[in-house]
């Protein structure tokens, strides 16, 4: 029976590489920076649906503005924690799958359609429906190439005079 090779790949960009295991393989580091970062997005995330309610039969702008930023939010942290800080291991699932995950989100997306539609706003749901998406996509999209942008251009300004 082959025994399993159970070392770190310190190469691996992965943010479970080398992670400290408990008994039960889980990644202790990892799943706290989740978690805090988690609690950090969702408290945003319901402080902005307080501060910006709309009624049963309107546009969710304060959802479709969450949802949209946050792709732009990850959009750029993909681009930092790939290129500029791929060795800050906690930080892509801090920020990303913590803060940006308890941050944006898809439920009350889908829920705030189905609310639409049962009031009768069937035109509304469908205008959310697709501007979400492309929106959506459009500002992670964004996010990636003006972050690649400018981190090149620093990147070229360091080459050039230093």
């Amino acid at each position: 029976m082959p025994v399993a090779d159970t070392r770190a790949d310190l190469t691996s960009t992965s943010p479970f590489a080398g992670a400290r295991r408990s008994r039960a393989g889980l990644p202790w580091p990892v799943l706290g920076a989740v978690s805090a970062g988690g609690i950090i997005g969702a408290l945003g995330r319901y402080a902005l649906g307080q501060a910006y309610p709309h009624p049963a039969a309107g546009f969710p702008w304060a959802t479709f503005g969450i949802n949209v930023s946050g792709c732009l939010l990850i959009g750029v942290l993909m681009v930092l924690v790939a290129d500029v800080w791929p060795t800050r291991r906690l930080l892509r699932p801090f920020l990303g799958t913590g803060v940006l995950g308890g941050y944006t989100t898809f439920s009350p997306y889908v829920v705030d359609v189905q609310h639409l539609a049962i009031a009768g706003a069937a035109r509304t749901a469908l205008v959310y429906l697709a501007a979400t998406v492309l929106a959506a996509l459009t500002a992670t999209y964004a996010g990636v190439s003006a972050t690649r942008l400018l981190t090149s251009r620093i990147r070229h300004r360091k080459e050039t005079t230093g």
